[in-house]
């Protein structure tokens, strides 16, 4: 299977003319009767190869970790890091296998935090006292993640692997809510506070992935990789406060009315993920509206069967969306102006008047 990143690197390297590139996707998007868009495509395995690799280098680095950690806290991160980097070199640089280049980044920006995080646990005390209170201790956070963050774009400069980004802004995006919370110096018990930071960032990503997205709206270009693994992000950071604000996770019971509320907000997530063409609001709020769901059919009565229901119920509507997911899609744009419409990914209908055209 080929992505549109290959496609393009193909034309890049002069394999492929733009021309016949064009073609192809021309081709394979009447043959799905989709434009290539929706179909929301990343690169993640090219072959079991790249699998076989990921375990192999997990492995590795584990062991590393291990001995670094055994001669100083701080060493285990730093021979993650370091071992990551060196095996990016040629896994991702030259093999450009695409699992394996998620794992070493992955591994390489937690590294980094973990080398500072362990230098702390090993002087922390000695450098700060015993007691280093709450706003110093935010401000280390944020510091430590700044830190990653700048190490993540040297490594964004070196390699370009798309999920770079997302690792660097959730960087960036952590250091910003340790430094609000150590300015406001505000105590929040119940996690109000931290929740509503999260919930602005994660609205900063998801304004930072639209800005990725309407660079490439064919969604052909690295730039389409690098949005997708933004939204991946930004999902959760919007979704769990926005559940947690309405109290779906501090307890067992949260009453009909909050049921009804959360699935509310999920259809309204639906609707975004229609018309923005990407899934991931969807896939990050499924476990709170399958709860609010478990929770009106008990209810209703239905307390044996409430999470059979549950699960038959959103699990064909979730079925019946991906099958009918462009028809949809284009009757949600066609709701929208047209200088809004104009900045999203064609739709089935654009698609085919642009094809008459």
């Amino acid at each position: 299977m080929y992505s549109e990143s290959d496609l393009q690197a193909a034309v890049d390297a002069k394999v492929l003319t733009p021309e016949a590139a064009l073609a192809f996707r021309t081709h394979i998007a009447s043959a799905r009767a989709a434009p290539g868009a929706d179909e929301e495509s990343f690169r993640l395995i090219t072959g079991f190869n790249d699998i076989f690799v990921s375990i192999a280098a997990v492995i590795l680095l584990v062991a590393v970790g291990w001995i670094g950690a055994s001669m100083h806290p701080a060493l285990g991160g730093a021979f993650v890091a370091a071992s990551a980097w060196f095996l990016a070199e040629y896994f991702t640089r030259q093999r450009r296998m695409a699992l394996p280049s998620i794992v070493l980044v992955l591994a390489f920006s937690g590294g980094i935090f973990a080398t500072m995080v362990g230098f702390l646990v090993k002087h922390g005390e000695s450098i700060f006292g015993s007691d280093p209170g709450e706003t110093t201790g935010a401000i280390l956070i944020g510091a430590m993640a700044l830190v990653t963050a700048g190490a993540t774009w040297a490594h964004w400069k070196r390699f370009m692997v798309p999920i770079t980004v997302a690792a660097g802004t959730a960087a960036l995006a952590a250091t910003a809510v340790a430094v609000v919370l150590a300015i406001t110096g505000v105590p929040s018990p119940d996690g109000t506070l931290p929740m509503v930071l999260v919930l602005i960032a994660g609205l900063g990503v998801f304004a930072l992935a639209m800005w990725w997205d309407r660079s490439d709206r064919a969604r052909q270009t690295r730039r389409s990789d690098v949005a997708f693994w933004l939204h991946l992000l930004a999902a959760p950071m919007i979704a769990h406060p926005v559940f947690h604000l309405l109290g779906v996770t501090r307890g067992d019971d949260i009453g009909s009315g909050a049921a009804v509320m959360v699935v509310g907000i999920y259809v309204i997530f639906g609707l975004i993920a229609l018309a923005i063409d990407r899934r991931a609001l969807l896939v990050s709020a499924l476990a709170y509206v399958l709860f609010a769901m478990t929770q009106l059919f008990r209810t209703f009565g239905a307390v044996e069967l409430n999470v059979a229901l549950t699960a038959f119920v959103i699990g064909s509507a979730l079925l019946l969306l991906s099958a009918f997911w462009q028809n949809a899609r284009a009757a949600v744009v066609a709701l929208l102006p047209d200088n809004l419409a104009s900045q999203l990914p064609a739709t089935v209908r654009t698609a085919s008047a642009a094809a008459q055209g």
